[in-house]
């Protein structure tokens, strides 16, 4: 058998895979197109191992640690979006931009805009006598009034 027909239909896969990671927003498409992408190595790999002859089989067995990666990459990949889509409602990917949680606590630039605000309370929008514009969002605690 000729290398080229395994070698063609690998770059179908991955290339098929590749378009599914860039093109798709769900999650777990995108997941299973890293599979496909994987596949599409393993096939290389077997491929080119039976058509140097090699006594020791090299390809094949990094075929085997190459789909034990990928059966662990799956199994945490599916546990992150199942946890994901029970936070935030949706396993689109396109929404899940923000990493922090969209109740945060204040951290050091928040922290001065705070101050800002509690300066002015008024909450001139032309901002206060530096020109800064203050920052009147409510933070924890605050009620509304």
């Amino acid at each position: 058998m000729h290398l080229a027909y395994p070698a063609v239909l690998a770059v179908l896969l991955f290339c098929t895979g590749l378009y599914g990671v860039l093109a798709r927003r769900n999650a777990i498409l995108v997941l299973m197109s890293v599979e496909l992408m994987l596949n599409a190595v393993n096939l290389n790999l077997v491929a080119f191992d039976v058509w140097l002859r090699d006594t020791l089989h090299a390809g094949q067995a990094l075929t085997l640690f190459t789909i034990t990666i990928a059966a662990a990459e799956i199994g945490i990949g599916l546990a992150i979006v199942l946890l994901v889509h029970r936070n935030r409602g949706t396993s689109h990917i396109d929404r899940l931009r923000d990493l922090a949680e969209t109740d945060r606590t204040a951290t050091d630039s928040d922290e001065a805009t705070v101050a800002d605000a509690t300066d002015n309370p008024v909450g001139n929008p032309a901002g206060d006598p530096a020109g800064r514009p203050t920052d009147t969002r409510l933070t924890r605690g605050e009620a509304t009034a």
